[in-house]
C-alpha cells in the first residue's frame, strides 16, 4: 500500500513535469508549483533533482 507521503511525491512529480520544458523548468515556474502543491521548495528541489529536471533562470539562489 502506497503511504501519503510517496502519493504526495507522484503528484508534485507529475505536476513539475508537466511544467518542464526539455528537462527544464523556470525558478518563478518551481515557486508557483511548490505553493500549489503545499510543499516545501526543498521538497521541490529534491523531486526536480530525482527527475533529473534542471531549474533554471534562478534569481534568488535557492537552487
Amino acid at each position: 500500500m502506497e503511504d501519503s507521503t510517496s502519493h504526495k511525491d507522484n503528484d508534485l512529480a507529475r505536476r513539475l513535469q508537466a511544467v518542464a520544458v526539455n528537462d527544464r523548468i523556470g525558478c518563478h515556474q518551481t515557486f508557483k508549483v511548490a505553493e500549489e502543491m503545499g510543499v516545501s521548495l526543498a521538497e521541490a528541489g529534491r523531486v526536480l533533482n530525482e527527475l533529473g529536471i534542471k531549474i533554471v533562470a534562478c534569481q534568488l539562489g535557492c537552487f
